[in-house]
């Protein structure tokens, strides 16, 4: 994040697993940079042994950027999206 002044907060990983930004390959992402997000909107999969985690925003706000390319493997607590909260 960019300064001590910045209220940017971070989506992060609940688990080690493959991130996906869409439900199924094909279809379209859950969300983009420049979206609006209400706390209990998906915005992408963990998966973890064929078991799908759904991550929520978490906060309403703008989507920032998204910090992991889809498909790659994640680590715990590793930041997935970076939002703007509303105000």
């Amino acid at each position: 994040m960019e300064s001590a002044h910045d209220t940017a907060q971070a989506v992060i990983s609940p688990s080690v697993g493959l991130f996906w930004r869409s439900p199924q390959p094909g279809a379209p992402p859950f969300t983009d940079v420049g979206a609006h997000v209400e706390p209990d909107d998906t915005v992408c999969i963990v998966e973890v042994m064929k078991l799908m985690n759904h991550v929520k925003a978490g906060i309403a706000g703008v989507v920032r950027s998204v910090e992991v390319e889809n498909g790659a493997m994640v680590e715990h607590a590793q930041v997935l999206f970076v939002l703007d909260p509303a105000s």
